[in-house]
């Protein structure tokens, strides 16, 4: 099973041997090590992943769930 942890004011933390990441060719991306961290705050220059960058310009974000807030899958 899969785990994706939202950490607060950084990236996702995604533990797990069961899941790759895809670029939109299809290509699976080498993974080095679990658990691995994934950027949210869009300023990495390793996307998809996290580089620290969020520390350097102060990425702030809401990290809580809110109750009943969905979570289902969505078409994107």
């Amino acid at each position: 099973m899969a785990t994706i942890k939202v950490l607060q004011n950084g990236p996702y933390q995604v533990e797990g041997d069961d899941v790759s990441v895809v670029d939109t060719s299809g290509e699976q991306y080498a993974l080095a090590k679990r658990p691995f961290y994934l950027c949210r705050c869009g300023a990495s220059k390793n996307k998809p992943f996290c580089d620290g960058t969020h520390a350097k310009i102060g990425f702030k974000a809401a990290e809580t769930a809110l109750p009943g807030g969905g979570g289902g899958p969505s078409k994107g």
